[in-house]
């Protein structure tokens, strides 16, 4: 039996993470938390919205297991500092795994966020503090480190590592093979073919607007 399950998040991750443990799990959901200068509402899906300072207090570690729900915000920097504030508190941080996605392969770390339709091929390596959004492809014998997101439908080909606080945006594909240096940001619709030291920003093509404008084009 789960314990209780405290979010951490107010925003709509949180609430996102409120529908899929609640429809997908056994857990039970007690309260939301979030610091307590952001606080603007007392309460969330009827739920109270705590202080994280009075966390501990009124949640002990022993009793209550926690997902930390935020996004990429400063290249994930501040879902990894909640992340590390509630390890060293001595929280247990379950992970997510939608029942629609494929997963061939169990090596998956804590408080990661995997939803529908992710393919995760065998041999592939998963760490602590991870988004998968909805539609990836995660090639066989890849590795993605801890305290990074792949938003949705990229292709990350096999035998790819990706270093740890990266987002890799929409659509965007990864030859296979290759490393992604640390804190690198691939952009939605980006290609890449080599290897990207830490810090890199790839940034996909944008379309133009045609000269021609929608209502002269006779076939649509």
């Amino acid at each position: 039996m789960n314990k209780p399950l405290i979010i951490f998040g107010a925003g709509e991750i949180a609430e996102l993470a409120f529908f899929y443990f609640k429809k997908h799990t056994q857990y039970n959901i007690k309260a939301f938390t979030i610091d307590e200068e952001y606080i603007s509402q007392n309460k969330l899906f009827d739920l109270p919205i705590i202080p994280f300072s009075e966390i501990p207090e009124k949640y002990s570690a022993s009793d209550f297991d926690f997902f930390v729900a935020l996004s990429y915000s400063k290249l994930n920097a501040i879902r990894k500092e909640k992340y590390d504030a509630l390890k060293k508190l001595g929280y247990y941080l379950t992970s997510f795994i939608s029942p629609q996605a494929i997963v061939l392969n169990k090596s998956i770390g804590d408080n990661c966020f995997i939803l529908e339709n992710n393919v995760i091929q065998p041999h592939v390596k998963i760490g602590n503090n991870v988004t998968l959004w909805s539609g990836n492809h995660i090639g066989h014998h890849s590795t993605i480190e801890d305290h990074t997101f792949i938003a949705s439908h990229a292709v990350i080909s096999g035998g790819v590592k990706i270093a740890e606080q990266c987002f890799i945006g929409v659509n965007a594909t990864i030859r296979d093979h290759i490393s992604i240096g640390e804190k690198s940001i691939i952009g939605a619709g980006a290609l890449i073919l080599k290897d990207v030291e830490p810090n890199g920003v790839y940034i996909g093509q944008g379309s133009e607007r045609s000269n021609v404008p929608s209502y002269k084009l006779k076939n649509i």
